[in-house]
């Protein structure tokens, strides 16, 4: 269940604001030195204003490396070097884009409270054939049902309480 907790986060970072976020771009793809890198290992990423986002290669040569895997993302970020980094400027969400960024919030929620409730429907086999082979009661069992309930409600708490932000922030002009 953490795992899918994790896994939401890391998904919501992706999903791009108004604002301008280093997660937005640390994760892409670079081709470079005839391999792939993620950018942050190829270079610091830093944020000096609310609607710009500055990448600064340790490797002066692979500065048009970083910037063809911007151009190439499916973030569609418009980026220009400026001497030795490279600038990308965030344009405002359009309303019809910020709207589709919220129902793509709603289907990653909806994904990761599938696989929460997958985990909790096999712990409760686990839990159903230990009472078969003896090795816990049936109240025990009831009790682990409870405890499972319980943890799946405090996990979409969790969840909600997180896409609830992004919502927020995704409408948030």
């Amino acid at each position: 269940m953490e795992a899918a907790l994790t896994y939401l986060r890391e998904e919501l970072t992706k999903l791009r604001g108004s604002r301008a976020q280093s997660s937005l771009v640390e994760d892409l793809d670079v081709a470079s030195y005839n391999t792939v890198y993620k950018l942050k290992e190829l270079a610091s990423i830093s944020v000096p204003t609310s609607s710009m986002i500055i990448v600064q290669p340790w490797d002066k040569t692979i500065v048009d490396d970083i910037q063809k895997a911007i151009s190439s993302s499916p973030l569609n970020l418009s980026s220009a070097v400026d001497g030795e980094q490279i600038r990308i400027s965030i344009p405002p969400l359009s309303e019809e884009r910020r709207k589709e960024m919220v129902r793509l919030v709603k289907e990653k929620r909806e994904e990761v409270r599938i696989s929460i409730r997958r985990a909790r429907d096999e712990s409760w086999e686990e839990v159903q054939a230990m009472e078969k082979r003896g090795e816990t009661t049936e109240d025990e069992k009831f009790r682990a049902k409870d405890e499972l309930q319980k943890l799946v409600d405090e996990y979409n708490k969790k969840i909600d309480e997180l896409v609830e932000n992004k919502e927020r922030e995704l409408m948030t002009v």
